[in-house]
């Protein structure tokens, strides 16, 4: 897929998700051939009152390009002005987020609040497009509610302001992530847009990533949940959608594999305790599906040391 000018190696691309897509997560999925990665979802207001933490989140490793950086906030100026900062440094394009259902963050007015005000949309959009010298996207929803359905009409003023590439999510921000997302709404706005757009949604499997494809004409797609402790979807979803073969499911062997590459990394660029601590969520994960792990799973929540870990790991290995 090509945008700006950016072109991407295949168009399978990893979501960005708060507390799930750190460095080693997005380097995980990169090493499965994922076709384009972004970072956290970042605060523009937290990075323009110099917030440590925030600033923290901006990283991009050389392994991980083509990379971006995923802003949110309501406030043209700010954007502007940190989207133009943060483009200076290594990183690919910058990525708008207008479609965080997070009570939280639409409670002041941004994510998917920003779908109830299409003009302060574009005004956003313009303002920050104009300034940059790398690529501008933009992910939004199907709407707010069934009563505010109109990513159609958003996505033509964020073609019209400046924005090289649009990611729709087939859900409104009151479904959150339940019930079934509306592929026909990401055709509506393929067949009503000239720039790339990335569908979301329901994308469970290769078979899901093909079908999205074929029925909405999109020119990407975009896998969040799914991902979650099953990074070889990259890999067999391209594999699919360049042979129409269908690879088998990881062995045991490369899941633990997996996991303790994973666990490593997060254990270097985090330290132990919060490491350990923070990979418990992508364990859960790891063995979901797993016969009979049900105990082994309750017990990976609370491992303290990489031993723990890999001790859990063989017992689990008696379930595959």
């Amino acid at each position: 897929m090509k945008f700006g000018n950016i072109i991407t190696p295949n168009n399978v691309f990893l979501a960005p998700m708060a507390g799930v897509t750190d460095l080693p997560f997005r380097l995980i999925c990169k090493g499965f051939n994922c076709g384009m990665v972004y970072t956290e979802m970042v605060s523009a207001k937290g990075l323009f009152y110099k917030n440590e933490r925030t600033n923290d989140l901006l990283y991009v490793d050389p392994k991980e390009h083509p990379a971006g950086v995923q802003l949110f906030g309501n406030d043209p100026q700010i954007l502007k002005e940190i989207s133009k900062e943060v483009a200076e440094s290594d990183v690919d394009f910058i990525d708008l987020n207008m479609g965080c259902p997070a009570p939280k963050i639409t409670k002041n007015g941004e994510g998917s609040a920003l779908m109830k005000n299409p003009q302060l949309i574009g005004e956003i959009v313009y303002e920050t497009a104009k300034n940059l010298q790398k690529p501008l996207t933009v992910k939004i929803r199907k709407g707010f509610d069934d009563n505010q359905i109109n990513a159609v009409e958003i996505a033509k003023i964020v073609e019209q302001a400046g924005a090289s590439a649009i990611t729709v999510h087939g859900r409104t921000r009151e479904q959150f992530y339940s019930g079934k997302a509306d592929w026909d709404i990401i055709k509506q706005i393929k067949s009503q847009v000239g720039i790339p757009v990335i569908g979301n949604g329901d994308i469970k499997k290769p078979e899901d990533a093909k079908k999205m494809l074929e029925y909405t004409g999109c020119d990407g797609v975009m896998i969040g949940r799914a991902a979650q402790g099953n990074p070889w979807i990259f890999k067999r979803t391209v594999h699919y959608l360049e042979t129409g073969e269908l690879l088998s499911e990881p062995t045991f062997d490369e899941r633990a594999a997996t996991i303790m590459q994973h666990a490593k990394m997060l254990i270097a660029y985090k330290g132990s305790y919060t490491g350990v601590r923070e990979m418990r969520s992508h364990l859960t994960s790891y063995v979901k599906g797993i016969h009979g792990a049900t105990d082994i799973r309750r017990a990976l929540t609370t491992v303290e040391t990489l031993q723990d870990i890999e001790n859990l790991l063989e017992k689990c290995q008696r379930h595959f």
